[in-house]
Protein backbone atom coordinates (compact mmCIF):
# COMPACT_ATOMS: atom_id res chain seq x y z
CA UNK A 1 0.00 0.00 0.00
CA UNK A 2 1.33 3.55 -0.90
CA UNK A 3 2.07 5.55 1.98
CA UNK A 4 2.10 9.33 1.41
CA UNK A 5 2.16 12.12 4.39
CA UNK A 6 0.80 15.71 2.87
CA UNK A 7 1.82 18.28 5.14
CA UNK A 8 -0.43 21.27 4.06
CA UNK A 9 1.99 24.74 5.18
CA UNK A 10 0.05 27.77 2.84
CA UNK A 11 -3.04 29.33 4.10
CA UNK A 12 -3.74 30.30 0.95
CA UNK A 13 -7.26 29.36 0.65
CA UNK A 14 -6.98 27.45 -2.92
CA UNK A 15 -3.84 25.79 -1.74
CA UNK A 16 -5.14 24.35 1.40
CA UNK A 17 -8.51 23.15 -0.59
CA UNK A 18 -6.19 21.29 -2.87
CA UNK A 19 -4.23 19.46 -0.37
CA UNK A 20 -8.07 18.70 1.44
CA UNK A 21 -8.67 16.95 -2.55
CA UNK A 22 -5.76 15.48 -2.99
CA UNK A 23 -5.71 13.56 0.76
CA UNK A 24 -9.78 12.61 -0.43
CA UNK A 25 -8.85 11.37 -3.97
CA UNK A 26 -5.78 8.91 -2.57
CA UNK A 27 -7.90 7.32 0.23
CA UNK A 28 -10.67 6.32 -2.35
CA UNK A 29 -7.90 5.18 -4.05
CA UNK A 30 -6.35 2.94 -1.20
CA UNK A 31 -3.45 4.95 -0.36
CA UNK A 32 -2.43 5.16 3.56
CA UNK A 33 -2.85 8.86 3.60
CA UNK A 34 -2.22 11.34 6.55
CA UNK A 35 -2.92 15.46 6.11
CA UNK A 36 -0.47 17.07 8.72
CA UNK A 37 -1.79 20.77 8.65
CA UNK A 38 1.32 23.50 9.50
CA UNK A 39 2.36 27.06 9.77
CA UNK A 40 -0.52 29.32 8.05
CA UNK A 41 -2.85 26.21 6.94
CA UNK A 42 -4.08 26.11 10.53
CA UNK A 43 -6.11 29.33 10.13
CA UNK A 44 -7.46 27.72 6.78
CA UNK A 45 -8.69 24.72 8.46
CA UNK A 46 -10.46 27.10 11.31
CA UNK A 47 -11.67 29.04 8.16
CA UNK A 48 -13.53 25.98 6.65
CA UNK A 49 -14.58 24.54 10.04
CA UNK A 50 -17.52 27.17 9.93
CA UNK A 51 -20.53 26.22 8.20
CA UNK A 52 -20.98 29.22 6.29
CA UNK A 53 -17.62 28.44 4.48
CA UNK A 54 -17.69 27.54 0.91
CA UNK A 55 -15.23 24.96 1.16
CA UNK A 56 -17.15 23.27 4.51
CA UNK A 57 -18.63 20.51 3.07
CA UNK A 58 -15.05 19.70 1.86
CA UNK A 59 -13.75 20.37 4.90
CA UNK A 60 -16.63 17.93 6.65
CA UNK A 61 -15.84 14.97 4.06
CA UNK A 62 -12.34 15.22 4.83
CA UNK A 63 -12.54 15.09 9.15
CA UNK A 64 -14.88 12.40 8.12
CA UNK A 65 -12.63 10.11 6.00
CA UNK A 66 -9.99 10.15 9.12
CA UNK A 67 -7.44 11.80 7.11
CA UNK A 68 -6.10 14.78 9.51
CA UNK A 69 -3.68 12.94 11.70
CA UNK A 70 -2.25 16.14 13.23
CA UNK A 71 -2.85 19.91 13.62
CA UNK A 72 0.06 22.09 14.61
CA UNK A 73 -0.18 22.98 18.39
CA UNK A 74 2.59 25.54 18.05
CA UNK A 75 1.22 27.65 14.67
CA UNK A 76 -2.83 27.02 16.32
CA UNK A 77 -1.65 29.20 19.46
CA UNK A 78 0.45 31.57 17.86
CA UNK A 79 -2.43 32.02 15.08
CA UNK A 80 -5.07 32.53 17.45
CA UNK A 81 -6.99 29.23 16.25
CA UNK A 82 -6.01 26.73 18.49
CA UNK A 83 -9.46 26.25 20.29
CA UNK A 84 -11.68 26.63 17.41
CA UNK A 85 -9.04 23.81 16.40
CA UNK A 86 -9.54 21.97 19.54
CA UNK A 87 -13.27 22.45 19.40
CA UNK A 88 -13.16 20.20 16.22
CA UNK A 89 -11.93 17.97 17.76
CA UNK A 90 -9.15 17.39 15.77
CA UNK A 91 -5.32 15.88 16.90
CA UNK A 92 -3.41 18.23 17.97
CA UNK A 93 0.08 17.77 18.16
CA UNK A 94 3.49 19.21 19.17
CA UNK A 95 6.40 16.42 20.08
CA UNK A 96 8.74 18.59 17.74
CA UNK A 97 9.02 21.77 19.99
CA UNK A 98 5.41 22.74 19.60
CA UNK A 99 5.08 21.11 15.93
CA UNK A 100 4.43 17.85 14.52
CA UNK A 101 7.99 16.00 13.80
CA UNK A 102 7.66 15.19 9.97
CA UNK A 103 10.59 12.71 10.69
CA UNK A 104 7.93 10.72 12.27
CA UNK A 105 6.28 10.11 8.91
CA UNK A 106 9.26 9.11 7.06
CA UNK A 107 10.38 6.67 9.28
CA UNK A 108 7.07 5.33 8.94
CA UNK A 109 7.75 4.78 5.39
CA UNK A 110 5.20 7.63 4.12
CA UNK A 111 6.27 9.64 1.48
CA UNK A 112 6.06 13.58 2.54
CA UNK A 113 4.59 16.06 0.54
CA UNK A 114 4.26 19.86 0.80
CA UNK A 115 1.72 22.34 -0.20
Amino acid sequence: MKKVALVAFNGEPMCFVHALLNGLEMKEKGYDVKLVIEGSAVKAAAALSNPDHNFHQLYQKTVSAGIIDAVCHACAAKMGVLEILKAETLPIKGDMKGHPALSNYIDAGYEVITF
